[in-house]
């Protein structure tokens, strides 16, 4: 299969307008082939005693579409790694888009390269599927790989962006999305590549209604223009849209029937399916009590006025009682009266939990993923939280569950004063601490952990209290697991309560039992399939008997009869009285679990804050789709709307035309030699008046770099008082000069206050540059960079372009870590670990814990990041276009040239 046979789009369209008759004239002689032939194909996982794949024969015609089916742990994720060309049998016969790439004689590795040249897959986690830290730059690495020149790249990459709702996003992290957001990019990296067969692992397990929808829409006009679609999915509607289902258990297929008739939308009657952006009539017409959040509003009603918390005077009977279903986007209902009756505060019954005016946003996001934020919920009610991708969901479970400290605002769980905003406090100066030293350590944590924050976390008393009440199931299972056995995992959060063996053992039995996965209990959670990874670790919150339960997403990737576990679970602890707050895309699943539903809204200044060069991606859907799909068939590949999502809202001003700032706007090569050069030049600093010279050129970049003085401090203000710290320390350790004052037998002396304020000053210097440096570079041009600064070394032998690789998986892996660390930490003390609440030996020893889990999560990570640049067609020694086209100018020698004048400055004033 030719590649070129999805040709790029035109420049000022998004795809071509090819007749369709031509299309199939052109695919006819590739549909007569196979797409995917499998022969007793056995495969077993290291370490396993069972067959993942047990003697599977399959054939997939070209131009198929093709769905797989099945219980978790049957195997659908194994075939399809196996399909896309990512994964070697044990045994068996496997040949893909005509290449046999594995026989009797074993893997043939050159013909898996020119095989994976045609496939694209999606994985089940599309986490492990981003390999940069730009979204632009990640959809164009399968096009770079793939040569495709540098005009063509460009138009497949916006091409694709389009396609997936995300184009606004182009120059936003992708690492820091929300799930259903970065599902949306790895689609679009796909998409990119123009693959002939596609192989896609649940693709839509962690989008909203209308995304996933739009990405099913995709996968059909991506099947119409000719391409193989292979979708492993959970849903029964979704199965439906192919012209095969192919049903798998226990490693084997046992049922391969054909689609009568495939319908558009899964459905036989299109009556039941209403139309794609309809989730608020899905809602409307759900019979079950709907509460829309808006900023400002208390359950969706009216704002309170400035500087009142809803726990003073009376408050709207809304915030008691859920609305009825019909409520519109201004609080209306349309079955009852817009009026609220006020009852007093103090015959109102308590809520289990009360969030009160709650903005945040995350580092290094202009625009706030939660903003001011009213609502409440009783004690023992079920609640489901919906909301579109990127809404702040996910956010909004991580400040209730204390893993995150909001701007402002004030969050209580159960009575306990999860975060505290002395502003918007009525006894504010009651609660503050009254002893000097607290007042001092309350100052010193708040800065720490939120700059310019008003907001006070709760205590180590308060979060062991919260941790015993509260239990939390994290968006990504994988995470939350950290033991050598699913028992030994379940088993942590009850030991931490101080219980007996006997009742942990007990425990640890019913809560398996409950989720029947019994049978995995003496198996390493890390090799289980993601659905059975979820069940273990919602059972290792279970087994801690908690008051509240927080769940994000708990069925996502589940099969039928695992939703229905969990869905009698919540059942069962609804009649036992605990308080549920669930985060769903499933109306279906809100419906039958739960008594009312809050759907989360996004921030209004999020959608109206539009940068100049992003002002034409915020055009209304019908008048954005015009301009772009002028005269595209039918066959082409619709976008998905982003009228009712905020993923197309950019977290941050976009690094091209006009916005971009002069140091931003430098030659990538020249700025890093030359702020390399600037920040080891700030350590030979010794004298006041070079200090000077410094700090003049240091701001002067920080003002060219237009970066915020607030901001940067924002980003640094941890490095920067560690180090600031560690060159003042210089005060006790300088015995020369006269001496100022004693602290016990360690004199002061004036050469001491003078060494250490250089030190911490020049620390600071190095600190800042280092930032801006970092502010101004994408990941992507400083691999480019490195790699062109390198070349020369070609000449040697030396692999340049591999280790550029490897600079730039560096870079994308060590935020991952990061918060591969940050989550098991997290998961640990959300079970009542002493990681965040014992004493210092405490959590030295719990710190010392997740060392192994740490490990086996970067060993999967890694293995996963190998098997996304395999997705993504990159080959050792291949020649890849780059996108980014490096090119000096005119700015870069002044800025060259200034720096020299600087280091010379340094040199002149030392000399003087």
């Amino acid at each position: 299969m030719n590649i070129s046979r999805f040709s790029s789009p035109a420049p000022d369209s998004v795809a071509t307008s090819t007749p369709a008759s031509a299309q199939v004239d052109a695919n006819a002689n590739d549909r007569q082939g196979l797409a995917a032939s499998l022969r007793r194909v056995r495969y077993r996982y290291s370490g396993a005693h069972d067959w993942a794949l047990d003697g599977v024969d399959l054939d997939i015609h070209a131009g198929e579409y093709v769905c797989i089916v099945g219980a978790n742990g049957s195997g659908k994720s194994t075939l399809a790694r196996l399909l896309a060309g990512l994964s070697a049998p044990d045994s068996g016969v496997i040949t893909l888009d005509g290449h046999p790439v594995f026989d009797a004689a074993g893997a043939h590795a050159d013909q898996y390269r020119l095989a994976r040249h045609d496939i694209g897959a999606v994985f089940q986690n599309p986490e492990d599927q981003i390999v940069t830290t730009i979204t632009g730059d990640d959809v164009a690495f399968g096009p770079e790989n793939l040569g495709m020149s540098r005009p063509r790249i460009g138009d497949q990459v916006a091409h694709a962006l389009k396609a997936v709702g995300m184009m606004a996003r182009i120059e936003d992290d992708p690492t820091t999305m929300s799930g259903g957001q970065q599902q949306r990019i790895a689609i679009a990296g796909i998409i990119a590549m123009n693959p002939a067969m596609v192989v896609l692992d649940e693709p839509t397990a962690m989008l909203d209604q209308d995304a996933r929808i739009g990405v099913l829409d995709i996968l059909d006009a991506l099947h119409r223009r000719g391409a193989t679609i292979v979708h492993v999915t959970h849903h029964a509607d979704e199965a439906h849209r192919g012209q095969r289902v192919i049903t798998m258990s226990a490693g084997r297929i046992i049922d391969d029937s054909t689609v009568a008739t495939p319908s558009p939308d899964g459905y036989s009657n299109s009556s039941e399916h209403p139309a794609k952006d309809d989730f608020r009539h899905l809602l409307q017409t759900s019979g079950m009590p709907v509460t829309w959040l808006h900023p400002g509003s208390i359950d969706g009603r009216t704002p309170l006025p400035s500087g009142t918390s809803p726990a003073q005077g009376t408050m709207s009977l809304a915030a008691a009682t859920p609305m009825t279903a019909g409520t519109d986007a201004a609080g209306k209902s349309g079955t009852g009266s817009s009026d609220a009756e006020e009852i007093p505060a103090t015959h109102r019954p308590a809520p289990a939990i009360s969030v009160d005016h709650v903005s945040f946003t995350p580092q290094g996001a202009t625009f706030p993923s939660v903003h001011r934020l009213t609502f409440s919920v009783r004690s023992g009610e079920t609640v489901a939280l919906m909301g579109t991708n990127g809404a702040g969901k996910t956010t909004l479970i991580r400040l209730l569950a204390a893993l995150e400290c909001p701007d402002s605002g004030n969050i209580t769980i159960d009575g306990i004063p999860v975060a505290t905003d002395y502003r918007r406090t009525g006894n504010a100066d009651e609660r503050r601490p009254t002893q000097p030293a607290e007042r001092l350590k309350s100052r010193l944590m708040t800065w720490l952990v939120k700059p310019r924050s008003g907001v006070r976390p709760l205590s180590r008393a308060q979060r062991v209290q919260l941790r015993h009440r509260l239990g939390l199931v994290m968006q990504h299972p994988e995470r939350q697991l950290f033991a050598q056995t699913v028992a030994e995992d379940v088993a942590y959060g009850p030991r931490n309560l101080g219980l007996s063996e006997q009742e942990v053992a007990q425990r640890v039995d019913e809560a398996l039992e409950l989720l029947h996965i019994g049978d995995i209990r003496d198996r390493s959670p890390f090799s289980l399939s993601g659905g059975q990874q979820r069940l273990a670790a919602i059972a290792g919150v279970i087994a801690c008997h908690p008051d509240m339960l927080l769940l994000d997403e708990p069925t996502a990737s589940l099969d039928e009869t695992a939703s229905a576990r969990i869905r009698g679970l919540l059942a069962d602890l609804h009649r036992r009285g605990v308080t549920v707050l669930l985060v769903t895309h499933s109306i279906d699943e809100a419906r039958a679990v739960a008594d009312r539903v809050l759907v989360l809204e996004s921030p209004t200044n999020a959608r109206q804050k539009v940068t100049p060069q992003s002002a034409d991606d915020q055009k209304p859907t019908d008048t954005l789709q015009s301009a772009a799909y002028t005269a595209v068939s039918s066959d082409d590949i619709p976008a998905i709307s982003s009228a009712n999502t905020t993923d197309s809202q950019p977290s941050k001003a976009r690094r091209t035309g006009t916005g971009r700032s002069a140091i931003d706007k430098l030659d990538t090569r020249v700025k890093v030699v030359a702020f390399l050069t600037l920040m080891f030049s700030a350590f030979a600093i010794s004298s006041p008046y070079q200090l000077a010279v410094g700090a003049i050129l240091t701001a002067g970049i920080v003002a060219a770099a237009r970066i915020s003085p607030l901001q940067l401090l924002a980003r640094i203000h941890m490095f920067l008082f560690l180090f600031v710290f560690a060159g003042a320390l210089n005060i006790f350790f300088v015995r020369t000069g006269t001496p100022l004052a004693h602290i016990g037998p360690v004199p002061i002396t004036d050469d001491g206050v003078h060494t250490a304020i250089i030190y911490a000053c020049r620390f600071a210097l190095v600190i800042i540059l280092g930032a801006v440096y970092v502010e101004t570079t994408t990941p992507t041009a400083m691999t480019d960079a490195f790699e062109s600064l390198l070349s020369p070394l070609k000449r040697c032998g030396i692999h340049v372009q591999e280790i550029a690789l490897v600079l730039s998986l560096a870079l994308r892996f060590l935020p991952t870590l990061r918060v591969e660390i940050i989550s098991v930490a997290q998961a640990q003390a959300a079970r009542g670990g002493s990681i965040e609440s014992g004493s210092p030996a405490q959590r030295c020893r719990a710190m010392c814990a997740i060392i192994m889990p740490v490990f086996a999560a970067s060993l999967r990570h890694a293995d996963n990041l190998s098997l996304a640049l395999d997705a993504r067609s990159y080959e050792e020694g291949i020649h890849r276009t780059h996108w980014h086209e490096m090119r000096m100018h005119a700015r870069d020698g002044v800025f060259c040239a200034a720096c020299t004048v600087y280091v010379a400055a340094l040199v002149l004033v030392a000399l003087l």
